[in-house]
C-alpha cells in the first residue's frame, strides 16, 4: 500500500535532537511523544521525571478508557515511538499489540525501543490509520493517543475502526477539542494562524467540537461509553515544554505552545479522552 506523506516538523526536530544526543529532550520525548496527565496539576514540579510519569499517565487513562485488558489484540494508531504499546506489554499479559505508524522513522525506533513482556506478542507495521492494512473484527480494542488530529479524515478513520474492531470491541481517544462558540473563531482566525502553527507541528485539524464527535460515532455505528475534560490536568505541560524549548536554538516551538497553552488555559479548546463501543 502506497502511504500519503505528513510533514510533522516537530518529529523532524526530535530526531535531530536524538542524533545530537540532547539528554533531556530524550528522556522527556524519546518514549511517550504526547502531553501529560497530573492527578493533581498543583503537584507538576517541572522536572523531567514528573513530566515523564505524567506522559505516561495519560496513556494509561486512554488505554483504561478502552478497558484494556489480559488476552486483547489492541491496535494502537500513530504509535509513535511505541510507548503505549510499551506501557501495555509492561502492565498486562497474553496480548497481541500492534502499533502501526505511517512515519517509517518512528517504527524503527520503536522496533529497537519495544521488547514484548509478559507473554505478548508485539508487531510494528508501517501503515495509513484511513486505510488501516488489517482484516475486518480482527480487534479488541483500537487507540489513538493525540495523534487523530494528523489524520487526513477523522470520518474515515472511523469507519476503519469499526470495520476492524469485533463486535462489542472499543475505540479509545485523546483530541484538543474546541468549545462549540470558539470554532468560528478557529476557522476565522485559520489563515493567519494554521501557517505559523504549521511551521512546527505540521498539519493539525482541529475543526471538530464534542457534538460533531458524538454525530460522528453514531453515523458510524459507535456509541458512546467515555466523554472526559481532563484540560486541567495537563495544563503543567506547557511550562515544562516552554522550559525544555527554552534550551534549543529555535523560538518557533516555543510560540507555538504559548499559543496552545493560552487557548487551554481559557479552556476554549479542551483536551478530552473520549471512549466508543461498536455496536
Amino acid at each position: 500500500m502506497q502511504n500519503q506523506k505528513i510533514e510533522l516538523p516537530y518529529f523532524d526536530q526530535l530526531f535531530e535532537d536524538i542524533r545530537q544526543g540532547k539528554t533531556e529532550v530524550i528522556k522527556s520525548f524519546g518514549h511517550h511523544v504526547h502531553w501529560g496527565y497530573w492527578q493533581n496539576p498543583t503537584t507538576a514540579d517541572g522536572s523531567i521525571d514528573d513530566f515523564v510519569n505524567a506522559a505516561e499517565n495519560l496513556t494509561r487513562r486512554v488505554c483504561d478508557a478502552g478497558s484494556a485488558s489480559d488476552g486483547q489484540r489492541i491496535l494502537d494508531c500513530g504509535c509513535g515511538f511505541g510507548g503505549t504499546i510499551a506501557s501495555l506489554s509492561d502492565r498486562l499479559t497474553h496480548m497481541h499489540l500492534v502499533g502501526l505508524n505511517i512515519d517509517p522513522r518512528q517504527l524503527q525506533r520503536a522496533k529497537e525501543l519495544v521488547q514484548p513482556r509478559n507473554s505478548n506478542h508485539i508487531e510494528f507495521i508501517e501503515g495509513d490509520a484511513c486505510q488501516l492494512p488489517f482484516a475486518d473484527k480482527s480487534f479488541d480494542l483500537v487507540l489513538a493517543v493525540e495523534c487523530i488530529f494528523h489524520f487526513p479524515s477523522r470520518q474515515k478513520f472511523f469507519q476503519e475502526a469499526w470495520r476492524v474492531l469485533k463486535p462489542g470491541g472499543k475505540l479509545a481517544l485523546c483530541d484538543f477539542v474546541p468549545q462549540e462558540a470558539f470554532l468560528p473563531f478557529m476557522q476565522l482566525g485559520s489563515y493567519l494562524i494554521k501557517p505559523f502553527l504549521s511551521n512546527f507541528f505540521g498539519y493539525v485539524d482541529s475543526n471538530i467540537t464534542l457534538n460533531a464527535y458524538r454525530r460522528l460515532a453514531q453515523t458510524t455505528g459507535f456509541t458512546s461509553i467515555l466523554e472526559e475534560d481532563i484540560t486541567l490536568n495537563t495544563l503543567p505541560t506547557y511550562p515544562f515544554l516552554r522550559q525544555l524549548q527554552s534550551i534549543g536554538e529555535n523560538p518557533q516551538p516555543d510560540n507555538s505552545t504559548v499559543m496552545a497553552e493560552w487557548v487551554s488555559r481559557l479552556q476554549l479548546i479542551r483536551y478530552l479522552i473520549l471512549s466508543y463501543q461498536r455496536v
